[in-house]
């Protein structure tokens, strides 16, 4: 490969430097890296932009802050002029992703793309300039292969390369069954590289195969081949799994500012450098400097998490609602004050009711193990008062304060 490095002046060396250093921030893998710097290089000899390809099989429409890890990313390559090419799987969510699944993934309808896509492009907006988007639906190209394209498809790509992917060989070790249909997945998703000519893609680490094979058909097509930028997991506010809204260990990006904050709080210290350099839209010199004072001691963590959250809120709700969030938590949370505004339930039930029946009708609990768990570690109060017994009566009156755990407030209404 001949490099387009060898034909820069000092200035485009510069910005290709520049370039590099924010690409590079908090990415787990590039494939290959020098390739990506010379596709920028090429950019500037040619005053092309480079195309940034991201796909997506919209199968549940709630955006959270792990979603956003390669949403920031891309946001960067938009930053400095290179276009983004969004790509709806109308056709493949058809399919399903057997990506990381042990079993096959549920076929969607065309109402149901249709409906999650409307709702991701809302949220997207809020981190990525949708206006500025190339937006493309890969049935346009996928729904028109006869068999006989689909044929010659799949003569470029062995079965043995096809088993390589974990969750197939998990699922031939175990016994489970792999549908036909499914080895058509990463296909596809490698010819809408094909397609679209795409210079880098965009994923996360669990999509290292499927984009490979953007880069093996680009090949096959005698096209040049993508780069493949992957992007770690974010691990949830528990600090173990994966953040998901399934998991209950998300900051979802259209939860209220104070929400976003009191659970930017509860992230556990070990991974706040990690959420400040794949969430945030800080610069890699900001991070660094973060970090740095993390490790030696100088920043205390409470006061890292607090800049976290207030970054957070601000970057999806603006600067003054981030500080707000923070006032509010200061004087809730750090001074024990009952907060100002809360959400108020109109109580239609018993005046005289025991404290547990209380907490589970106001849906505060699920089950009252729970709540009598939860006032056995001292976590539910009254009026500011704290709850010893599980077995009291309790008389429900006018403009009573409800307060469970740290963020959770309600205030009783009588009808």
């Amino acid at each position: 490969m001949n490099s387009n490095m060898d034909q820069l002046n000092e200035a485009q060396r510069t910005e290709v430097k520049r370039q590099m250093e924010i690409y590079q921030q908090g990415v787990q893998e590039i494939i290959p890296s020098e390739e990506l710097e010379n596709k920028i290089a090429k950019s500037l000899l040619e005053k092309k932009p480079l195309k940034i390809k991201l796909g997506l099989d919209p199968s549940a429409p709630d955006v959270h802050l792990g979603h956003t890890v390669v949403l920031n990313k891309m946001r960067q390559f938009q930053e400095n002029g290179h276009i983004i090419q969004l790509i709806i799987g109308d056709f493949t969510g058809k399919i399903g992703d057997p990506t990381g699944k042990s079993v096959a993934r549920k076929q969607l309808t065309d109402e149901e793309v249709k409906h999650n896509a409307k709702t991701y492009f809302e949220q997207f907006a809020k981190v990525i300039d949708m206006e500025k988007v190339e937006l493309h639906y890969n049935s346009k190209w996928l729904s028109k292969l006869n068999f006989e394209d689909v044929i010659q498809l799949a003569g470029k790509i062995t079965v043995a390369r096809l088993l390589e992917r974990d969750d197939f060989e998990e699922r031939i070790a175990f016994g489970k069954p792999i549908s036909l249909h499914e080895f058509f997945y990463p296909l596809m998703q490698g010819y809408d590289s094909v397609m679209l000519e795409c210079d880098i893609e965009l994923g996360g680490t669990d999509q290292h195969f499927n984009i490979l094979m953007g880069r093996h058909f680009q090949e096959k097509f005698g096209k040049e081949k993508q780069v493949a930028l992957l992007m770690p997991l974010l691990e949830g506010l528990d600090g173990v799994e994966k953040m998901s809204k399934s998991k209950k260990n998300y900051i979802g990006i259209d939860e209220s500012p104070q929400e976003m904050y009191g659970k930017a709080m509860s992230i556990p210290d070990e991974l706040m450098a990690k959420y400040f350099e794949l969430i945030t839209d800080l610069q890699p010199s900001e991070i660094q400097s973060i970090k740095e004072q993390l490790e030696n001691g100088i920043l205390h963590p409470r006061d890292a998490k607090m800049l976290l959250g207030k970054t957070i809120v601000r970057m999806y709700h603006g600067a003054e609602e981030a500080e707000k969030a923070e006032q509010h938590f200061i004087s809730v949370f750090q001074k024990g004050a009952i907060p100002d505004e809360m959400p108020e339930v109109n109580w239609q039930g018993e005046r005289e009711i025991s404290i547990i029946d209380f907490l589970v009708q106001l849906d505060l609990f699920q089950s009252k193990s729970e709540a009598r768990r939860m006032i056995s570690n001292r976590g539910v109060k009254l009026n500011g008062n704290t709850v010893e017994d599980p077995n009291i009566q309790l008389t429900v009156t006018e403009d009573l304060i409800v307060q469970v755990g740290k963020r959770k407030f309600v205030k009783i209404k009588k009808s």
